[in-house]
């Protein structure tokens, strides 16, 4: 009996305001309040009972998350678990129930904890990135992880390392990113192409420290994927099941990928079309649903991979065919646009948050030995205190605190961690996305930045906000009203928050 997997990507940007925590209004989501109260109706919530007619005519009620793999950004699920606990518990639930049903391995896998694009993420900042992202996982599901989602699928050889050395044990890619593989007698390499890669089996892929550690790579059905997510395949399952059935390749299964958005947002009623693939169309031509866990315990992979690692080594990813220049350049890919538009933005936006990073990193390490025994492992570990609000946060600094801090130094310890949390935030994928600096996704990342200058400005530290603009300011907007990214920012940004004093900011023009 062949295998099905399906796995859904679940994510929304963060989209809090920094100051209040609150989402505020987004005019463009109407009739809701926002964007993850819209999409939480047409999907989210949805796929956590379906009701579908069994073959034999009855009615069913699917939980959709019991059936398929699926990842949940974790800052999602944070928004769930406060404004939606019913949806939120069902989530988890569906989990625990796969995990009995699977063998012992639950449908969820851990995603990289703010969606930022990790191979472009400094070293340091992509581990905060995977270790944040698995904490964040044990605290909800209550299990070990046994594998990443990694944002857009970017990954490089770093990334790979990386997970290896965090133990997971299998991660998700697009065809397109596998390079070239070669079986277990070690005979030649065989190079790939999209086309020529099987997604039937999974793939091994060694650490290159040569200790022969390693993790599977699944390669997902693009064909597949494309056509459920962009062509309505699931208005016809019987027809998608067919299809999926005559496209078998030299293995036992077959597993696409796709934005959970997809099962209810960007097609309505992709919920019902789910359930009833799942539950009537693929078992009627003798699929089983599955995971991935379970699948690599029966079979395990043993033909060698390698990846494609992009230009310079930054990268490649599912939605940039580029490598990941989505994120970085004017490469091409966006998301529409007037005649003339270009994402030129997108590399002095990055050079100013870079820019920005370092300035707090640095004025961070600098606490080494007066407010932390090890800044770095302190920021690691401080997950705990966002992921539950009850922690003391007395006990967690007299345990990273070189001696007893007085209640001054307790509030600059704390200070400094909300700034760097906020400066990891600022790399939030949807900032680069989509085609003008002036729009909802980058002005959410530059509140970020804008906390960050707040926050050091609070610790009495110098001002890094004249120097971020003028890097900003060379991000010209397609829209001439807005300006640049610069103006942009004092516009849109800092009066989104509630203290901020106008006189106390030079209001000068920036210029590039």
């Amino acid at each position: 009996m062949p295998y099905l997997i399906v796995h859904g990507h679940f994510y929304q940007p963060l989209r809090e305001n920094p100051w209040t925590s609150n989402v505020d209004p987004e005019l463009d989501a109407a009739p809701f309040h926002d964007w993850n109260e819209r999409i939480h109706d047409e999907c989210y919530a949805p796929n956590t009972a379906v009701r579908i007619q069994a073959a034999n005519g009855s009615e069913l009620i699917v939980n959709n998350y019991a059936n398929i793999s699926f990842d949940f950004g974790p800052t999602l699920l944070s928004w769930l678990e406060r404004q939606h606990p019913a949806t939120y518990s069902s989530i988890i639930a569906a989990d625990a129930e796969s995990s009995t049903r699977f063998n012992g391995h639950g449908n969820a896998i851990a995603q990289a904890y703010n969606h930022a694009i990790l191979p472009l993420c400094n070293e340091r900042d992509r581990v905060t990135q995977i270790r944040w992202g698995l904490a964040d996982f044990r605290y909800r599901f209550r299990r070990e992880p046994e594998s990443m989602w990694l944002p857009e699928t970017a990954c490089n050889d770093d990334v790979l390392d990386s997970l290896i050395d965090h133990g997971l044990r299998f991660v998700i890619l697009a065809p397109q990113q596998a390079r070239r593989i070669r079986d277990s007698n070690k005979a030649s390499w065989q190079e790939l192409t999209e086309s020529t890669v099987d997604t039937s089996i999974p793939y091994r892929r060694y650490h290159r420290d040569g200790s022969r550690k390693s993790l599977a790579i699944f390669f997902y059905d693009r064909d597949i994927a494309h056509a459920i997510a962009f062509a309505k395949a699931l208005s016809s399952t019987e027809l998608l099941a067919e299809r999926m059935a005559g496209g078998m390749g030299s293995g036992e299964m077959v597993n696409v990928a796709t934005d959970g958005e997809s099962y209810g947002h960007h097609h309505k009623f992709g919920d019902l079309g789910l359930a009833h693939l799942l539950e009537t169309a693929a078992p009627a031509r003798g699929f089983r649903a599955s995971n991935y866990g379970e699948y690599l315990d029966r079979h395990p992979a043993a033909v060698e991979v390698e990846i494609v690692n992009g230009p310079a080594g930054e990268g490649s990813s599912w939605s940039c065919i580029h490598g990941v220049g989505r994120w970085t350049s004017d490469c091409g890919c966006h998301t529409g646009g007037g005649a003339g538009w270009n994402q030129a933005w997108r590399k002095p936006l990055r050079e100013a948050l870079d820019f920005l990073r370092d300035e707090a990193a640095a004025a961070f390490a600098a606490t080494r030995g007066e407010l932390f025994i090890d800044p770095w492992a302190a920021r690691d570990e401080s997950i705990k205190l966002i992921l539950d609000q009850f922690e003391s946060r007395e006990l967690f600094l007299s345990c990273h605190a070189p001696r007893q801090l007085n209640r001054e130094q307790e509030l600059s310890a704390l200070a400094f961690l909300e700034m760097q949390r906020n400066a990891l935030l600022m790399f939030t994928s949807c900032g680069w996305f989509f085609n003008d600096i002036g729009g909802l996704e980058p002005i959410q990342i530059l509140k970020y930045a804008c906390r960050v200058i707040e926050l050091m400005r609070e610790l009495k530290l110098p001002s890094p906000r004249q120097r971020f603009l003028e890097i900003l300011a060379k991000a010209k907007s397609n829209q001439p009203e807005f300006g640049n990214g610069a103006d942009i920012y004092r516009r849109f940004v800092e009066p989104t928050n509630p203290s901020f004093d106008r006189t106390r900011e030079t209001l000068a023009p920036v210029t590039a």
